[in-house]
């Protein structure tokens, strides 16, 4: 197959953590179709998101850079216009990607005008994508179809009250997975003899944590995993000051309706209730995918299809007593990642560490696209053709930034300045270190506390371990940091490009 035959769907999961997908090993959730892609492709069982929340986790997946390379910190961070995106690399070769839901990106107000409505959202368009349904926080266009069919909803708030059996107020038919599925293959259906370029990013798993009937009910709340938490809040507490105040500040409505408490006072029994119903909502995408993968496959598209699923970051679940992706535990960055490439093996799973940042050049080695000559990723396809690269990473990493509007309480009660929220986290198969801008350090030894509640870091007997971990999360810090032009230098005869990425004519693409 000629690149110029070669199709792209790219989906993208919000908030989807990695042990929610049978695939990966829960026998409890319902993923059919999302475990038939994973049989027919690649499951990358160790891959992690680079940032959260949404605007940060997004700007990694789709530049494929760190976040302190494409310095998007928060949601609301500008991203810098000159920086390449797998958009509009994919559009340097004629692909036109086509966006259907959000990518979280906020305008560089450099080339507009202040009172521009772009500079007022973290919910623009990453440059490159042309939007073909745009699904921004107040989903004016799905309430506009449930008027049409009947449904009285004034705002997003009421329609994605729960009703009292439990289930949303809406059928299936009608919710948002539906109403962005229907859209795409519309767009599809008169695509079927062109090349194409689809990213589809679902707003389920995340909160409010509500799903339509059946799949409210699809999961029993007795047949959950337990949450792996301390015995109460102020054990939990105990381990960091960021922590403590997370545990102080996380509130309920932010995640589901009810009173405004504390997250941390959940009892056992609403998480076991909240994991079913977030279940649900990944079972009711799950349906959702495989509507888009069986009329792939009707119109004789998958062996022309290279398809990814992922999420742009996970989910706590109860885990250390907290909801949503804030804070430094794996499990508000660990997501699934399925690549199926046609003509390549599948039922592999790999493994080894890989990152948000690798799903950029992954893609663009298949459309035939060149790379941009910084970039922080490798490309996925050798995995899955069963020739893995001779050398590869030996741990993840991550970034976070807990500064922000939404936060600004938890920053005061930390007596932090804006630049003092910043931390890097290093995870390898033995050791998670954490180390902050401003707050004491954390090492975690994973062979005897897999879960993160022991902090080590102080720990005489873990004095060697902690000074080794830090100096390698401070190495790979220093190897990965650059600037857009730092990869040039000026010789005689001209610029020359030290990276071997591309000559330094890649310096235009800047």
């Amino acid at each position: 197959m000629s690149p110029a035959e070669r199709n792209v769907l790219f989906i993208v999961l919000d908030q989807w953590r990695a042990d929610a997908l049978g695939a990966a090993g829960n026998q409890r959730i319902r993923t059919p179709n999302l475990d038939r892609l994973a049989r027919d492709g690649t499951l990358f069982r160790n891959h992690f998101a680079q940032a959260a929340p949404c605007g940060p986790a997004r700007a990694a997946l789709l530049t494929g850079l760190y976040q302190h390379n494409n310095h998007v910190l928060r949601n609301g961070t500008p991203l810098d216009r000159a920086i390449p995106t797998l958009a509009t690399c994919s559009r340097a070769i004629g692909y036109d990607p086509a966006l259907f839901g959000y990518t979280d990106s906020t305008a560089d107000p450099r080339l507009l005008p202040a009172a521009d409505p772009a500079l007022f959202t973290y919910e623009g368009v990453m440059p490159g994508f042309t939007p073909e349904l745009l699904l921004t926080e107040d989903a004016a266009p799905w309430l506009a179809h449930l008027k049409e069919a009947g449904y009285g909803f004034e705002s997003i708030e009421e329609a994605l009250l729960p009703g009292s059996s439990g289930a949303a107020r809406f059928e299936a038919r009608h919710g948002r997975a539906a109403f962005l599925t229907d859209a795409v293959l519309r767009f599809l259906s008169v695509r079927r003899r062109k090349r194409w370029f689809v990213h589809v990013c679902y707003i389920a798993p995340h909160p409010p944590f509500v799903a339509p009937a059946p799949f409210h009910a699809l999961h029993s709340p007795a047949a959950m995993p337990p949450r792996h938490a301390a015995t109460d809040a102020a054990a939990e507490a105990r381990q960091h000051p960021l922590l403590a105040a997370l545990l102080e500040n996380q509130r309920r409505t932010r995640f589901l309706a009810g009173p405004e408490s504390p997250v941390a006072t959940l009892t056992e029994a609403e998480c076991a209730s909240l994991r079913a119903t977030y279940y649900g909502m990944v079972s009711e995408v799950d349906a959702a995918i495989g509507r888009i993968l069986s009329r792939l496959d009707e119109w004789d598209l998958l062996e022309r299809t290279l398809v990814i699923a992922t999420g742009d970051h996970g989910e706590m679940l109860g885990d250390h007593r907290l909801l949503g992706k804030e804070g430094y535990f794996a499990e508000a960055v660990q997501v699934p990642l399925i690549i199926r490439a046609p003509g390549m093996p599948g039922g592999r799973h790999v493994a080894g560490f890989t990152e948000a940042v690798d799903v950029m050049p992954t893609i663009l080695e298949w459309l035939g696209a060149p790379l941009p000559p910084r970039r922080d990723g490798r490309s996925l396809l050798g995995f899955c053709r069963g020739e893995p690269p001779a050398s590869w990473r030996r741990a993840a990493h991550w970034e976070g930034d807990f500064h922000s509007n939404q936060t600004q309480r938890l920053v005061e009660a930390l007596g932090l300045g804006a630049h003092e929220c910043g931390f890097a986290v290093a995870r390898s198969t033995r050791f998670q270190a954490v180390h902050f801008a401003a707050l004491p350090p954390l090492l975690f030894d994973l062979a005897r506390d897999p879960h993160c509640f022991e902090n080590l870091a102080e720990a005489p007997d873990y004095a060697a371990a902690a000074l080794a971990e830090t100096r390698a999360l401070l190495s790979w810090r220093m190897a990965t940091s650059s600037g857009p032009l730092s990869h040039l230098l000026a010789t005689e005869a001209g610029l020359a490009d030290l990276s071997g990425t591309g000559g330094a004519e890649c310096y235009k693409h800047y």
